[in-house]
């Protein structure tokens, strides 16, 4: 009987990661449209509109003034601490960290750089454009402004446009934009857009932001991303670069490995002076010649002056007296004897 286990939700995620990764036949690139240009322009004229609206001093400043004076954060108190948190979605460190990688997985799984650079040359614009304008109209914030009912431009601040609200409509929109089904980018574009538009409302409410700062924030990162397909055959140049630069690192690396080891060098000839062969003469005269030889005679001894006795006659002694037993019947030597020794038993 056969029996199979049901593969839950977690094992099919699993069964998909350890699939070998695989290049898609075809990767849909956005192009530049009509419909696209004349959004593109659209969103333009807007951004101007808002710029020169805020300029003249109009309707739109008083708002902002308003707004301003209401205090959002002093009417809805409770949600403070979720906002000072949510409103972390739009700053560019820890959003840029999360959507790289993601979309690093992306480019690992489908063996192509194009997500990862469209994300770096979207930043790029985005730091150029949003900082220029910045530093270009030095506007002040809410919490710094001089005079009341003034626009409060050229004083050397630099919130206009909201950088949280643009980077918000930058960040989670190239999600959306770089989506590989209409469906999964109709999702993630209306995503994008609720967590774009609730950072941009956080920081009117946490007083940070004019609400003129945030509606040019939007049109600010909404350019970017209309204006992306004009990058798109230059993010294809710099893929095919990096690919080939990668292809030369991977062949110089594998001749490194695969070079044959130096061959010995031939040994260097060595001139050696010849001497004559040795004639029959001086063969015999070797043969006379003593093997070895003769043996020095030894010096004498030297002996210190004075009688000397062999050794026979002398007595041994230690450092503590002579080695004999005494005895009554041993006479030493050389003494002449008296009389016959008495016989044993006599």
């Amino acid at each position: 009987m056969r029996t199979e286990r049901n593969l839950t939700r977690l094992d099919r995620v699993f069964a998909r990661l350890d699939r070998e990764p695989e290049r898609p036949a075809h990767i849909d690139v956005p192009k530049m449209s009509r419909h696209r240009v004349a959004l593109l322009l659209a969103t333009l004229a807007f951004y101007l509109a808002i710029v020169w609206l805020v300029v003249i001093t109009s309707w739109l400043v008083r708002l902002d003034w308003q707004v301003m004076f209401f205090r959002p954060y002093q009417q809805w108190p409770e949600i403070h601490a979720f906002l000072d948190y949510y409103v972390v979605l739009g700053q560019r460190g820890p959003t840029a960290v999360m959507v790289a990688a993601w979309l690093g997985w992306r480019s690992w799984r489908q063996h192509t750089l194009r997500p990862l650079l469209t994300l770096g040359a979207s930043l790029l614009l985005l730091n150029i454009t949003v900082g220029a304008a910045k530093l270009g109209m030095g506007r002040l914030g809410p919490h710094y402004a001089t005079t009341i009912g003034s626009n409060e431009m050229g004083l050397g601040g630099d919130i206009f446009p909201s950088g949280h609200t643009a980077n918000a409509v930058v960040t989670w929109g190239i999600l959306a934009y770089l989506a590989s089904t209409p469906r999964a980018r109709r999702w993630l574009s209306a995503v994008s857009a609720v967590v774009s538009l609730g950072v941009g409302l956080t920081t009117v409410y946490l007083g940070t932001h004019w609400l003129s700062d945030v509606v040019l924030g939007w049109a600010a990162g909404l350019l970017i991303l209309l204006a992306l397909p004009w990058c798109e055959p230059l993010i294809a140049r710099a893929e095919v670069a990096i690919f080939a630069l990668r292809d030369r690192l991977r062949e110089r690396g594998r001749r490194a490995v695969a070079a044959p080891a130096p061959a010995p060098s031939a040994p260097v000839a060595v001139s050696v002076p010849l001497t004559p062969l040795p004639t029959a003469q001086d063969e015999a005269a070797t043969v006379r010649e003593p093997a070895s030889p003769a043996r020095a005679p030894r010096a004498p001894a030297y002996l210190a002056p004075g009688p000397h006795t062999t050794r026979s006659e002398r007595t041994p002694v230690t450092p503590v007296g002579s080695r004999r037993p005494p005895h009554a019947d041993r006479l030493p030597r050389g003494a002449a004897t008296s009389g016959a020794r008495p016989l044993a038993g006599g």
